[in-house]
């Protein structure tokens, strides 16, 4: 009869577990908006205010995608701003162009 022994076992498969976690978490935070370029953001959308609109389907989170149909707008004469925004339900939402991951969610 052959024994295993726990810990030889689960200390890689935990290992494993909290690489992926870590990972996921890493992602989810990747994107760090400064304080000054929050600020500029949030006075332009005030300034230049959207119609809000509505997506069937999607789940305004952090890191879902928009899909093509949902028209994004650039941040003009902003410098350092490098997301597209929308306006989803009356929430203001950052997106990263070319992905169309939303990065940022003001409420």
């Amino acid at each position: 009869m052959k024994v295993i022994d726990v810990k030889t076992v689960l200390s890689p498969a935990i290992a494993g577990l909290m690489m992926c976690t870590g990972v996921a978490v890493a992602t989810a935070q990747d994107v760090i908006i400064a304080p000054e370029q929050d600020t500029i953001i949030r006075e332009y959308v005030q300034k230049k205010p959207l119609a809000s609109i509505s997506v069937p389907g999607v789940e305004l989170n952090i890191g879902s995608t928009l899909p093509e149909t949902v028209e994004v707008h650039r941040f003009e004469d902003v410098p350092d701003v490098k997301y597209e925004y929308v306006v989803v339900d009356n929430r203001t939402v950052l997106v990263e162009p070319g992905t169309r991951r939303i990065v940022k969610i003001y409420d």
